[in-house]
């Protein structure tokens, strides 16, 4: 068994988000698991960029309202205690709605492929 220190809150990139986004690393992978966990925190109307994950996503959100949009789709509502799976290379952007604050737990297996930012939404 092995015991991780709480890694200190790190602000999210410039190049993966618009507007300001935090991120809890929860579980990093390693030799022996693919597997990333993390709690990210947006402010109002902060998104991702369109971005893909190798293995897909799963998002929890456990706090405020988030959006989610998948390439060519329209973007939908996403309220706190909704599950939202993405599948493995499927382009899309998440971020909090424009009148809330929204913290999601992220789930994923594989490395994320970044695109450009979402200009519209």
């Amino acid at each position: 068994m092995g015991i991780q220190e709480r890694k200190p809150t790190s602000k999210g990139p410039s190049e993966w988000f618009t507007g300001d986004v935090w991120i809890d690393s929860i579980v990093e992978s390693s030799e022996d698991s693919k597997v990333n966990v993390a709690a990210v925190h947006f402010t109002p109307g902060a998104r991702t960029a369109w971005h893909s994950h190798e293995g897909g996503q799963t998002l929890y959100v456990i706090e405020g309202t988030g959006r989610v949009q998948s390439r060519g789709e329209e973007a939908v509502e996403i309220p706190s205690g909704d599950v939202h799976l993405t599948a493995s290379g499927e382009e899309h952007w998440h971020g909090a709605a424009n009148d809330h604050l929204m913290t999601r737990v992220s789930i994923t297996q594989g490395p994320a492929t970044w695109g450009e930012h979402v200009t519209a939404q």
